[in-house]
This record gives C-alpha cells, sequence and structure tokens, in this order.
C-alpha cells in the first residue's frame, strides 16, 4: 500500500512558478497546497499523467499568485518517500 508524507518550503514569489512546475514532473506529488501565512492561497490536487491541457490553467493561476506575493509556503503531499531520504532531518 502506498504512504504518502507532507513536506513544505518556503519560496519567493518569482520563485512560485518554477517550484511548481518541477513538482509536477517529479510524478509522485498528490496535492500541492499554496499558503500566504496561515491562509491556504490554493490547493490543486495531481494526478498521474497531467497533461498540457490541465497543465496551463494550473500554471496560469499559479503566476497569478506569484504576482500577488512576496513569500509564500508550498505543501506538498507525496507518495511513497524516496529510499535517499529515509532518516533524514
Amino acid at each position: 500500500m502506498s504512504e504518502t508524507y507532507k513536506e513544505s518550503f518556503k519560496v519567493a514569489g518569482q520563485q512560485l512558478v518554477e517550484a511548481v512546475k518541477k513538482l509536477v514532473h517529479e510524478g509522485n506529488v498528490r496535492r500541492v497546497t499554496i499558503k500566504h501565512g496561515e491562509h491556504t492561497i490554493a490547493e490543486f490536487p495531481l494526478t498521474v499523467g497531467v497533461i498540457g491541457a490541465v497543465l496551463a490553467p494550473l500554471l496560469a493561476a499559479v503566476a497569478a499568485i506569484a504576482a500577488a506575493t512576496q513569500e509564500c509556503t508550498v505543501e506538498v503531499e507525496r507518495i511513497d518517500k524516496p529510499a535517499g531520504r529515509q532518516g533524514a532531518a
């Protein structure tokens, strides 16, 4: 059975689109949540095989969020922890 785990990191507004693109291409991401402070701004469920037709509107929304924020936190829900990261702090 697949396990999920969450991680989060902070990014500057102008780096948000690139960070989300990278996450989409990793393939083991189930959900991306963008927060500003304690407030959730956007939450995107991702499925295996996200294609350009779905990705374009998602990235347009992320770009609009990036334009409106200086810094935000990206929370990522992943499937199956990578072997190289087990036990890492």
